[in-house]
């Protein structure tokens, strides 16, 4: 497999999004990369791919802008390239969820790695003997794909409508031990972020989202892939192509197919 695909992001204030996007537009092009950067006053956001020197090199830039030094990816491998074109965009947020009093980049949410994660579900509780709760922040379509065994799916179609999820189902997580999670770690940072404003006192977030779970780990607790916003469509615990949906767990309604919004933005 010749074709380098990362994905990245980083809750780090930029003043000059214009610049930046200008820039970063540049030199993507330059190196032939394919994918899409967003870049946001909160920080910066990217899926991209191509063969590995230009991944590397276009790594290298990202990690160039001030206060970017320590961008960290995620890595797999592909045949071929999963975007069909290089998409440079200015957006408010990484990942909308019009709250504005959530900003990551100014406190980042507490978090778990992945090989803590897998102990923890392994003994059925955290080191302090509390049950650990996992609850996905992903869109329900996504969740349909593939999900941690036991975990809580409260059906949103966009990401803005989990504040108000919480908020009606906030008794249920307390006193427990709750892991956000999502794909690469936008949404479930926000999300455990949320949830202590909340008055949620133990919530902690997937460190590096369920990419870097199975990267980490041998994927155990996992059931089913991992839908991901590009031509690979999901990706198994070994990060490879499997494009295979478990559909909604038994107890939870499928919302229709024509309502679906392949979008990583929502």
């Amino acid at each position: 497999m010749a074709i380098l695909n990362l994905a990245a992001y980083q809750f780090t204030a930029i003043t000059d999004t214009q610049a930046v996007q200008r820039d970063l537009l540049a030199q993507a092009t330059g190196l032939g990369i394919k994918g899409t950067i967003l870049v946001t006053p909160e920080g910066l956001n990217a899926f991209l791919a191509g063969p590995e020197g230009p991944c590397r090199a276009m790594l290298a830039c990202l990690r160039a802008i001030p206060g970017f030094a320590q961008l960290q990816a995620k890595e797999s491998w592909s045949d071929t390239v999963p975007f069909q074109r290089l998409k440079v965009k200015c957006k408010n947020e990484i990942i909308r969820m019009d709250h504005p009093m959530i900003q990551p980049e100014k406190n980042r949410a507490p978090a778990v790695d992945a090989q803590t994660l897998a102990r923890w579900l392994d003994q059925g509780h955290d080191d302090q003997g509390r049950p650990v709760v996992m609850l996905d922040t992903r869109n329900d379509f996504e969740v349909d794909y593939g999900r941690f065994a036991n975990a809580i799916d409260w059906r949103i179609q966009r990401f803005t409508q989990f504040p108000q999820a919480v908020r009606d189902h906030r008794d249920t997580l307390a006193g427990k031990t709750v892991v956000s999670y999502c794909t690469g770690g936008i949404r479930c940072e926000k999300a455990a972020l949320f949830m202590q404003a909340q008055g949620l006192d133990r919530v902690l977030q997937l460190e590096g989202g369920i990419l870097k779970y199975f990267e980490e780990t041998d994927g155990r607790h996992w059931q089913g892939s991992c839908f991901v916003f590009d031509a690979r469509e999901a990706l198994d615990a070994d990060l490879q192509p499997a494009p295979r949906s478990l559909g909604p767990s038994p107890q939870l309604p499928r919302r229709p197919a024509s309502l679906l919004v392949l979008s990583p933005d929502k």
